[in-house]
């Protein structure tokens, strides 16, 4: 059995109601503030979720996107990226859902999803 998506949500993403919906339907989350990881720069979020083999969930497109396209170009690799648009937490829970039950930790590796295309 392939192992399911686990989620880092990074400083932009954090939101009692969007933790609280997701650990009550058996999603795997870390929050920075969690992991201590409060005021670190975007590239130490990617690196520790990476290490820690978890996607990163953030409303930081713009930066996100580009440290996604610098890792691969150096042959660095991360567990995954998804971006999104900040919006309503039922809209966000119900499209983290699908992702996670449609792609596993393994098919996230060095992949960067567009929340948005969840719908």
């Amino acid at each position: 059995m392939a192992e399911p998506v686990r989620f880092y949500l990074d400083e932009d993403t954090i939101s009692r109601a969007l933790m609280s919906a997701l650990r009550a339907r058996n999603i795997d989350i870390l929050s920075a503030h969690e992991a201590g990881m409060i005021s670190v720069p975007d590239w130490q979020h990617l690196d520790y979720a990476t290490n820690l083999n978890r996607v990163i969930f953030t409303f930081n497109t713009r930066d996100f996107v580009l440290l996604h396209k610098e890792w691969l170009a150096v042959g660095r690799h991360h567990a995954g990226i998804v971006v999104s648009d900040q919006g309503p937490v039922g809209q966000l829970v119900r499209r983290l859902l699908k992702l996670a039950d449609s792609l596993s930790a393994e098919e996230m590796v060095d992949r960067l999803v567009f929340l948005g295309n969840w719908s």
